[in-house]
């Protein structure tokens, strides 16, 4: 698709961020306690570059390859003069295989989809050899849905106390995924209990800041019980 195609994008991405003002007003919070994360993998390197040029600087991904091919080498080069750069913040969200460890450390500034303690290792030990801190999020399953990725609630304090002695990793807080309800009110209890278990090792410090959860269908109701992260696709990229 041509770069003279995608006037739709600036159409979606003002009402998506009126959204989120809109759902922080009701929650007495600030829109800028929010963060806006574009979940890119349905769409190509022109609509990411043109996200870029409207001002978006996270982007998400589920798949190493997929992310390589939009991000690799960067799809902002052209846009800005070399003092402005634009300088993306790659989120995975999607599950992660240890054996791709390795090209997720080298890729990413912020894994959102830990949800083992094997893999905190093995990406700890990317982290070393890659000279990097990275930041974690911890994935809880909190609806219990077979269908969903993620530790059990009671496995998160030996993972987040496993976590916190490695050098590499930085542990910032917690994601979930929500079922795919009709009604987005129905995802609230899920919201709620993620942010409960946030709550429990708020004594952790600054560091532990971020609870990932909400998408098109239902951010608002994650902004209004906490997130700090919302992964953002079909309403940012759909053409209408």
């Amino acid at each position: 698709m041509a770069t003279n195609d995608l006037g739709y994008l600036a159409a979606n991405l003002a009402e998506v961020r009126q959204r989120i003002a809109a759902a922080a007003s009701t929650a007495g919070r600030k829109p800028a306690e929010i963060k806006l994360v574009g979940v890119s993998k349905t769409v190509g390197r022109e609509e990411v570059a043109e996200m870029g040029r409207l001002g978006l600087r996270d982007f998400g991904e589920n798949r190493i390859s997929d992310a390589e091919a939009r991000f690799v080498p960067s799809p902002f080069e052209d846009l800005e003069a070399e003092a402005d750069k634009i300088s993306p913040t790659l989120h995975l969200i999607g599950h992660l295989q240890s054996n791709k460890a390795k090209r997720a450390v080298a890729l990413f500034d912020i894994v959102h989809s830990l949800d083992s303690l094997h893999l905190a290792q093995t990406l700890d030990h990317q982290a070393e050899l890659h000279g990097k801190r990275l930041p974690v999020l911890l994935q809880v399953n909190v609806s219990g849905e077979e269908s969903k990725e993620g530790m059990h609630p009671t496995e998160l304090p030996a993972v987040v106390e496993a976590v916190l002695k490695l050098a590499h990793l930085e542990l910032r807080g917690l994601m979930t995924i929500a079922p795919n309800f009709a009604d987005p009110q129905q995802t609230r209890p899920v919201f709620q209990g993620l942010q409960q278990l946030f709550e429990q090792y708020q004594p952790l410090g600054p560091q532990w800041c971020e609870l990932s959860m909400g998408m098109t269908n239902d951010f608002e109701v994650a902004i209004e019980e906490g997130a700090t992260l919302i992964r953002v696709g079909r309403a940012l990229f759909q053409a209408n």
